[in-house]
């Protein structure tokens, strides 16, 4: 799973996070694995702090924002949003292969 398919731009990453209140961003899904094409979107699990509270089109935003820092769609959804998911055997398996790509006051692995 060392293997991700996507740059990350560090400088960037970083400040879309300090901005947006996220503690916490995760890559799973293709990106990271051997199936990931030139048409793949990116699978990106977000956490925020406590005190960020955003609406529907702050997520919009959002998501379009890690879309033009990555170059390509990107599919953004929430820890909590995952967390409240009925389908815990796809719940299971995000949180299983995500990796860690921002961790507030601590990056990882970005690029």
């Amino acid at each position: 799973m060392d293997n991700m398919h996507v740059t990350l731009p560090k400088r960037e990453l970083e400040e879309f996070c300090r901005r947006w209140k996220v503690r916490e961003i995760a890559v799973f899904g293709s990106a990271l694995r051997q199936d990931f094409s030139t048409d793949s979107d990116v699978d990106v699990l977000v956490d925020f702090q406590q005190d960020a509270d955003w609406s529907l089109l702050d997520h919009v935003q959002m998501e379009r924002e890690l879309e033009r820092l990555l170059q390509r769609k990107v599919d953004l959804i929430t820890k909590r949003a995952l967390m409240r998911s009925p389908n815990w055997v796809i719940r299971r398996e995000i949180l299983r292969t995500a990796r860690v790509v921002f961790l507030a006051s601590e990056e990882s692995d970005v690029s």
